[in-house]
């Protein structure tokens, strides 16, 4: 029997329309096959697509699967943010914190009402280190984002880290470079599989706004994605690089930040990040969030 889906196509990171990442959200998804899912995201073709699911089990309130327009991944900022929100305005929720079920695990998303409109924040999973990439490899992913070595930060490795979904870290010294970058997408494709990364971050700290720390932009064509505007699962596993590698001066045991992405597309974004830290000065805890906005809804029958 067929059923009737809602489906939304909301921008996470702004309240402007067209404006930050676009997220598609299926928001009563059950009955979906994978396939169906797949194709749905195919059909949107927007970096992400969140299906809303029934949850599983006492331990989380909803699970919510993922898909590019070519693969399934088990975490999304952008649209984590846009499923909840839209969750929140159908359901016209308080301010609450529930706990999700996605690809990584149950973590809690704390959904703030602010008036009449609402901001999202999720938890993201542990941040993970990999070891610093090989003189060669790093030469590769230079060359490939058609950068040179005189541009990249000294102060920042170049690394893989992860909070669920793991990029490729590379600070550059400036936003002139960092805007005039022309990637090789068929190499940083190719070098994905070498390195079983498929994201490149390339960020700076280069900002003439006080609000913004960091600027950058992510590269992910080996997951159908050249480039994704304001992108969640790397500016929190970034905000969990600068603490660890001590790239910023603070006191206490949170630190948060705001950065600033998707500029070079005409779709900027602001995502607030925050991190939390040991007594040891390590990075614990990554939460990422900021604002989101419904541009259209309608219904797709299956």
């Amino acid at each position: 029997m067929k059923k009737k889906y809602m489906l939304y196509q909301v921008d996470s990171f702004t309240k402007e329309i067209l404006k930050g990442n676009p997220a598609g959200v299926v928001s009563n998804a059950d009955g979906l096959t994978e396939n169906q899912m797949q194709m749905i995201a195919g059909e949107l073709n927007n970096s992400e697509t969140a299906f809303i699911l029934s949850p599983e089990g006492d331990d989380h309130k909803v699970k919510i699967r993922f898909f590019t327009p070519k693969i399934e991944v088990p975490t999304c900022g952008h649209a984590t943010i846009a499923a909840h929100y839209v969750r929140a305005i159908e359901n016209n929720l308080p301010s609450c914190t529930i706990k999700h079920k996605i690809g990584i695990g149950i973590l809690p998303v704390d959904i703030v009402k602010t008036d009449l409109d609402y901001k999202i924040y999720m938890t993201q999973g542990k941040p993970e280190f990999s070891a610093m990439l090989l003189r060669e490899r790093q030469d590769e992913i230079i060359s490939a984002l058609d950068l040179n070595r005189s541009e990249l930060n000294r102060k920042c490795p170049m690394q893989i880290v992860s909070t669920g979904h793991s990029k490729v870290i590379i600070g550059i010294n400036n936003r002139k470079v960092l805007n005039a970058i022309k990637p090789d997408f068929f190499r940083l494709a190719d070098l994905s599989k070498k390195i079983k990364c498929n994201g490149f971050f390339v960020f700076t700290l280069d900002s003439d706004d006080n609000e913004i720390l960091v600027h950058g932009r992510m590269f992910a064509p080996a997951i159908g994605i050249n480039e994704d505007p304001v992108t969640g699962n790397a500016n929190g596993p970034l905000g969990a690089y600068l603490i660890k590698h001590k790239l910023i001066n603070f006191e206490g045991s949170k630190y948060r930040f705001k950065a600033k992405q998707g500029e070079i597309m005409g779709r900027p974004g602001i995502i607030d990040v925050e991190v939390n830290v040991d007594d040891n000065g390590e990075p614990i805890l990554v939460k990422i969030g900021g604002e989101a906005t419904i541009v259209f809804k309608t219904e797709i029958t299956i």
